[in-house]
């Protein structure tokens, strides 16, 4: 497959800049893979698609407030700070994303809060626009990650091109959200309400959750056209033996697996074993999933409606038959669907 594959034409409105007010009232597109037929439905109606004992795989990852902004030493210039991920807690060492990257060098030092009470050295480069950060900060790890926290904004992706607002702090984040490490939030995931989980819970559809901790790499913009030539940033991820036990009964007794969100699509693949099987696993994965692609475990998909170009639109397209998905996606043009991460959602079975 090619990069060229995975254009469409998406009219900026359609780019959705605010959730919808209730999060299970987004609009549903249900797509059949074997013909092509599509329903439009409300989020809250995804139950009557599933049976009892049919399992719903869901992302626990917790996003946390990646954004901050500082001011440089002598200079004063104002500098962004994105933070994707903590290096080394004892010694307050963060891996972060710097803009504009050429003002700054090792040795400098960032100023953060009014007070400018939080301190930090740029000790290392790791690429063109990253950096490694030693927080200069006395108290226990608790109380700085608190003060940091504290500063951050919460990290929406850049197409949402508006200053963060209180509600994004709730409604940027799964109500199941619990283990911190995210700087994206699993999209599909986010339609999920407590009434939704409890109908669930009365119609016998069972569901449980995995960690993948979403970054930034899945919006890096991808510069070569052969797929087969581009490398994904690695994400932390966690499966637990519960979930493989659950898994793995719910595909020996015939039920259904749904994976919720192109996250947990790529934790499935990557923990997959024989027989649509899968094994624990914590570590890292980097798996990169594009057309043809095939899935073991996974018999149906939730999934936002991605940019065109982006990574999670090609496993979409993997997962559901890119004829098919690409085909979907100009009728949620023409529908007016909303795209993005707080946009509307697609059940593809």
């Amino acid at each position: 497959m090619k990069l060229s594959q995975f254009k469409f034409k998406l009219p900026e409105e359609l780019i959705a800049q605010y959730p919808t007010e209730e999060r299970d009232e987004s609009r549903l597109m249900v797509v059949n893979r074997k013909t092509g037929e599509i329903e439009h439905r409300i989020f809250k109606d995804v139950i009557h698609y599933f049976d009892e004992n049919d399992l719903l795989v869901l992302n626990d990852t917790k996003v946390f407030p990646a954004r901050l902004y500082g001011n440089k030493e002598k200079t004063n210039a104002r500098i962004e700070v994105f933070l994707l991920r903590e290096l080394n807690a004892e010694h307050k060492l963060w891996d972060v994303l710097v803009e504009p990257a050429r003002k700054i060098r090792i040795g400098n030092k960032l100023y953060f809060g009014e007070d400018e009470s939080m301190v930090a050295e740029v000790i290392d480069n790791t690429t063109s626009r990253g950096r490694t950060l030693r927080f200069l900060y006395d108290g226990s790890h608790e109380e700085f990650k608190k003060a940091l926290f504290d500063l951050g904004q919460t990290p929406l992706p850049l197409y949402i091109e508006r200053e963060p607002v209180e509600s994004d702090e709730e409604r940027f984040q799964c109500i199941f959200a619990k283990n911190e490490g995210a700087v994206v939030a699993p999209a599909a995931g986010l339609h999920f309400s407590r009434e939704v989980l409890k109908r669930m819970e009365i119609k016998g559809i069972n569901y449980d959750f995995l960690t993948l901790h979403f970054g930034l790499g899945n919006f890096r913009e991808i510069d070569v056209e052969d797929l087969t030539k581009h490398r994904m940033d690695s994400e932390q991820m966690e499966v637990s033996a519960e979930l493989v036990k659950l898994v793995n009964s719910t595909k020996d007794s015939g039920h259904r697996v749904c994976a919720v969100g192109a996250s947990v699509l790529r934790a499935l693949s990557t923990a997959v074993s024989m027989n649509g099987h899968i094994k624990e696993y914590s570590g890292w994965t980097n798996k990169f999933i594009f057309p043809p692609y095939e899935f073991t475990v996974a018999d149906s998909l939730i999934s936002n409606f991605h940019m065109p170009y982006s990574t999670m639109l090609m496993m979409v397209a993997a997962f559901g038959n890119y004829d098919i998905v690409m085909n979907a996606y100009n009728e949620a043009v023409k529908e007016k669907y909303r795209f993005g991460v707080y946009g509307d959602a697609m059940l593809i079975l």
